[in-house]
């Protein structure tokens, strides 16, 4: 009775009991089937690769695939052993990500033009558009007598349009075959849209054969087959290119046209196969013709406004308006993209906790920037249209002029611009005067303004009167870009130049020291000079005692403990040891190549801040002068405790980034030179120039290179009081006493120790 009501209560659930024991055997079944017959190849090439042990052990036979008796897997350690003898060898890898993952740029873009038209048309184009793109080329056959400045000619050295085509496109498979993606052509009478152009490409995947443009017959139009018109631009794949080259001799012998794009399509047909295709990957190129006698600021047409080129454009000034018609379209679309995403943000900012009281003004920019503690607070500037109340030299009121004006005045006018837009009909203003005004930069947003305008305000019918209106204004910080700079490795040698006075040879050690153990040691390529400046007085006593004996003793040492180092020096008998005048005498005795590191006693040099000075340092481009980090004194910050060892992390909290000393600097000899000789005019009336002056003053007013001026964390200077010598310039010497006085250390720490000087001094 027991077993039957048991099996009654059960029986309905004897179909899934069932199933699921069905399942389970069946799956079990399944894996011991699957792991018996799979063979693993990535399990047997580990085995025979020999990176587990434990699966041979005991069993030379046994299973090298890792089967279930085979579980005791421990992973092989090699011991890594460095023989004594062999020299050693610093590897040297590029820091440009790209180049080590061989990531290609992505377009190359060339116009093709003549020896009549270089200077008109294909200027109209360098002016346009060259700006936008990575690489920009201009191909002619015959090069005119003056080049213009700032474009990158090359000259075939024939004129036939067939000739130029061939010598194109082979000098870009040769010379640029293995650096970019993407290769775009276009004739001199073209204008191209280039953010649209770059944005084409970047939606493409460039691994297959592309031959992309608007498609034409071929004179007589029997074959299907189309070539891309020159006029309009094409774009050519890397792949394309490579695969074309071993064509392009017979199809220069074989195929006869008058076109080169006619040429080139018919080449490209007849060996690869290839038609010119207008949609590639659901991307489209779009083309516009455009009139004889077209207007581009009456042109409304979709096919106008959403084409990548326009062709033909006779004369350099409709290349122009057509810029300008193309930008304007571009900002009309900006603004009302912003619009709508100022819409969106608005709706949804109802669905957040705070609901349309949390959305920040203006809608769609960062948040302010909230303080932390009370030496956060950003201060705002008081101006008026006349002065300004915050001036770089710390006096209290200065005249509004240059830059400062030209902001000024910009924001008065988009103030009363925008009050206008926002109350016409009804109400027309005119500005009277500003009240006052304030601005303050906050890095999160922008420029901030508040500005007190009286208004003289206009209604309907014609009734006036002045009132006075607060308004807020905002300019935010734009999309950072990526400038193109010239390719540079971390191979060159950096030659250190190290000037030192009797003052400063107590501290000749600890640099010695630094760069022993961050530079000979690790083999780095990097040279050093010591320039030892003598006053007068002890140049005619170092017969007798040489100030420098000590250092040059050091010297010595080194050089003795590494035995292929040499570590020349430099005698300099002057007065005033004017920055200028020492490096005259470095310059004259180095090569034009030679890419100098100016340092100073206090310098710790390493390798990342070397390497830094490598890559920011660029011959004919940019000099750099970077901004060290200088500690504050210990004997403040650490009174009644034992110093604290110096680690990044208490180093950010015990300094300051020095702004004001421009002593370290790197730059190339060959820069150096060029502008002492633009300089060589102005030394001739005023012979005082030179110790008014040093050496980051001077490429900032005659080289014409990028002055690249940026803090260095690498750089780090101990805590040493400068002695400022009052014969040079005001400026100089100024600069001097505020590095002084600025790097004593932070607020904070010097009110607690006049704090407790008061204190002690109460008692």
């Amino acid at each position: 009775m027991r077993i039957s009501s048991f099996l009654a209560v059960f029986r309905p659930a004897f179909p899934l009991i069932l199933g699921l024991s069905l399942g389970c055997s069946l799956s079990l079944l399944m894996v011991s089937w699957t792991q018996g017959d799979t063979f693993d190849s990535c399990g047997d090439e580990l085995g025979n690769r020999g990176l587990f042990l434990g699966s041979n052990r005991g069993d030379p036979h046994g299973d090298q695939r890792g089967g279930p008796g085979n579980e005791d897997f421990q992973p092989r350690i090699i011991p890594y052993h460095k023989d004594p003898n062999k020299p050693h060898k610093k590897v040297l890898r590029t820091r440009y990500i790209h180049t080590e993952l061989g990531i290609r740029e992505r377009l190359l873009v060339g116009v093709l033009t003549s020896r009549a038209t270089l200077n008109t048309l294909a200027v109209a184009v360098n002016r346009t558009v060259a700006h936008h793109f990575h690489r920009t080329f201009f191909f002619t056959g015959l090069r005119s007598s003056k080049v213009p400045h700032g474009m990158t000619v090359v000259a075939h050295g024939d004129d036939r349009p067939v000739w130029l085509m061939y010598e194109t496109v082979r000098y870009l498979h040769q010379h640029y075959g293995l650096d970019y993606d993407c290769f775009f052509l276009a004739q001199d009478d073209t204008y191209m849209q280039a953010e649209r152009l770059a944005e084409l490409v970047g939606h493409l995947s460039m691994g297959q054969d592309l031959y992309m443009g608007r498609s034409e017959e071929f004179i007589g139009g029997e074959e299907r087959a189309r070539y891309c018109h020159g006029g309009y631009g094409y774009l050519l794949s890397r792949s394309l290119l490579a695969r074309l080259q071993p064509h392009l001799d017979t199809c220069r012998n074989d195929i006869l046209s008058v076109r080169p794009d006619e040429w080139l399509g018919r080449c490209i047909i007849d060996y690869l196969g290839l038609s010119c295709v207008e949609v590639h990957q659901d991307m489209t190129y779009r083309s516009f013709e455009l009139g004889k006698k077209a207007d581009p600021e009456r042109e409304d047409s979709a096919q106008f406004k959403n084409a990548f080129t326009v062709h033909p454009v006779s004369e350099p000034s409709l290349m122009y308006r057509l810029h300008k018609r193309f930008s304007q379209i571009e900002l009309d679309w900006t603004y009302l993209k912003i619009q709508q995403l100022q819409v969106q943000i608005n709706n949804l900012s109802e669905l957040t906790p705070e609901g349309k009281v949390g959305a920040i003004w203006p809608i769609g920019v960062n948040p302010p920037f909230m303080p932390k503690t009370r030496f956060e607070v950003i201060n705002w500037e008081y101006f008026t249209e006349e002065h300004i109340y915050s001036c770089s030299d710390n006096t209290p009121k200065c005249e509004l002029r240059g830059a400062n004006w030209a902001d000024v005045s910009a924001v008065l006018e988009t103030a009363v611009k925008h009050l206008n837009e926002h109350y016409q009909p009804q109400l027309r203003f005119k500005k009277r005067r500003l009240l006052n005004g304030y601005r303050r930069f906050d890095p999160t947003r922008g420029m901030e303004y508040v500005l007190d305008l009286a208004l003289e305000a206009f209604t309907q019918k014609g009734h006036s009167q002045v009132i006075a209106k607060r308004v807020s204004l905002l300019r935010p910080l734009s999309t950072i870009e990526i400038i193109p700079m010239p390719y540079v490795t971390e191979a060159t040698r950096v030659q250190v130049i190290l000037p030192v006075t009797a003052r400063e040879q107590d501290f000749v050690g600890n640099f010695l020291d630094m760069y022993a153990m961050n530079t000979l040691d690790t083999h780095d390529n990097v040279l050093l000079t010591f320039l030892f400046v003598y006053d007068p007085f002890d140049a005619q006593r170092v017969s007798q005692s040489d100030v420098f004996a000590g250092i040059k003793a050091m010297i010595g040492e080194v050089e003795k403990r590494y035995g292929d180092v040499r570590i020349p020096w430099i005698s300099v008998k002057t007065e005033v040891p004017s920055q200028v005048k020492l490096m005259d005498i470095i310059s004259k005795k180095h090569p034009v190549d030679t890419l100098f590191f100016l340092a100073s006693v206090w310098t710790e040099v390493n390798a990342d801040f070397l390497n830094r000075c490598r890559m920011n340092a660029i011959s004919n481009w940019q000099v750099f002068f970077p901004t060290h980090f200088q500690e504050f004194s210990k004997t403040i910050l650490y009174r009644d405790q034992q110093t604290m060892a110096s680690f990044p992390a208490e180093a950010l909290r015990g300094g300051r980034f020095d702004r004001h000393v421009f002593e370290e600097a790197c730059f190339y000899n060959t820069d150096y030179m060029a502008s002492r000789t633009k300089m060589a005019a102005d030394i001739l009336d005023n012979d005082e120039l030179l110790q008014s002056m040093d050496v980051y003053e001077i490429f900032v007013r005659y080289s014409g290179l990028h002055v690249f001026r940026a803090v260095e964390p690498a750089l780090v200077q101990k805590y040493v009081r400068r002695a400022c010598n009052p014969r040079f310039s005001e400026d100089i010497y100024h600069r001097c006493v505020l590095s002084n006085l600025e790097g004593l250390a932070s607020r904070s720490h010097l009110a607690m120790a006049l704090f407790e000087q008061e204190q002690a001094n109460s008692t």
